[in-house]
């Protein structure tokens, strides 16, 4: 198993991050760029994996008392994540994204991983920037 972790500081309110990413009409707007998200029944969704071709049956639920977001492959367990938005006081939140991959020979590389999970947390600051000045 691998397990994977990246925090990163926005400046908005955790409410304001979490309507960001528990919104799923939005979720192609933060996860990493080479991943799609198609919305079926929540928490039911299918993503297409540039990298492979492939379509994965997924699983995206939210936790909107916790500011979380849990995901995970359906059908053979080979994946699961978790994002945690928290208040840090003075309008700031610390986001937290965690990845775990169950199944080795289907993993990325450490190095993938990690530039995804910066990517990812790059897109959503910039969703958040953009959301906030637009309410500003």
């Amino acid at each position: 198993m691998s397990e994977y972790e990246r925090s990163r500081t926005m400046p908005a309110l955790p409410e304001l991050v979490f309507d960001q990413v528990s919104d799923l009409e939005r979720l192609d707007r933060w996860l990493p760029s080479d991943l799609h998200a198609h919305v079926e029944d929540p928490p039911a969704v299918t993503v297409h994996e540039d990298r492979t071709g492939h379509d994965i049956r997924a699983l995206f639920r939210t936790r909107p008392d916790q500011f979380r977001a849990e995901w995970g492959t359906r059908d053979e367990g080979a994946y699961a994540g978790w994002l945690q938005v928290a208040g840090i006081g003075s309008g700031a939140s610390e986001v937290t994204v965690h990845l775990s991959f169950f199944d080795e020979s289907h993993a990325p590389s450490r190095e993938e991983v990690d530039t995804s999970l910066d990517r990812s947390l790059d897109r959503l600051e910039e969703e958040v920037r953009m959301r906030t000045e637009d309410a500003g």
